[in-house]
């Protein structure tokens, strides 16, 4: 250790790679979502396309929902399915890391979804998958604006070239902002009994709580459904 002539330690700090709170929610959802598709896969292979039972029965609508509704909804129906998968870890990652935030004990109460670096490599995910499928006329259309005026041009490829990177930016604040919302309406009311210091608030401030949290369950499932669709919708525009 290099230290100076006051005992302070010169030395620059080591790379943190300590597991933190997030992180190890993030590493329980994906073993929650492991566990739950490997297990629905091995039941194809005895059954084939036999009537879905138990945990089958629970995810089947929704992924044929994610693949009819979302993916073939929003990108040609010749390329839809490769994007499938993709579109089905965006959507069932973000949805369950959602609930895991609203578990106030553990595993929960990490709000993952909340954290601006999740949703930022999110985002930067689907930046990649519009961009790197993208088909030529997407190219053109940005860079070149076939059909209209030179002046115009002028204005307008810029704006089209800002707009690559508005797409995914505006997919990681929506995402962001919403989840984190609503962890901090149910932490001011349950606050109110702190500040007003009185326990006859309590009644009426846990009655809001849980009706928010109510609500935030419906949240997790709408902006898992919202970032998949406009990610679904950003591609199909772009091949």
């Amino acid at each position: 250790l290099n230290k100076n002539k006051r005992g302070s330690i010169t030395n620059p700090s080591p790379l943190d790679l300590s597991i933190t709170q997030l992180v190890a929610s993030m590493f329980i959802s994906v073993l929650i979502i492991l566990w739950m598709f490997l297990s629905i896969a091995k039941s194809y292979v005895p059954f084939g396309i036999s009537p879905p039972k138990g945990m089958r029965s629970v995810l089947e609508p929704i992924i044929l929902f994610v693949r009819d509704d979302i993916a073939r909804a929003q990108i040609r129906k010749d390329k839809a399915d490769k994007f499938v998968p993709f579109l089905l870890t965006l959507f069932f990652f973000i949805w369950f890391n959602n609930l895991i935030g609203l578990i106030p004990f553990f595993p929960g109460a990490s709000n993952l979804s909340g954290n601006i670096n999740f949703t930022g490599t999110l985002a930067v995910f689907a930046f990649l998958a519009i961009n790197i499928f993208a088909s030529k006329d997407y190219w053109k259309h940005i860079f070149i604006s076939p059909g209209t005026p030179l002046i115009i041009k002028f204005f307008l490829v810029p704006v089209e070239f800002v707009g690559m990177f508005t797409k995914p930016f505006a997919l990681m604040i929506r995402l962001f902002a919403n989840i984190t919302a609503g962890h901090i309406v149910i932490l001011s009311l349950v606050s109110i009994i702190f500040i007003l210091k009185t326990i006859y608030i309590a009644p009426v401030s846990v009655l809001l709580s849980l009706v928010m949290f109510l609500l935030e369950l419906l949240v997790a499932l709408l902006q898992a459904y919202i970032f998949t669709m406009l990610t679904a919708l950003f591609i199909g525009m772009s091949t």
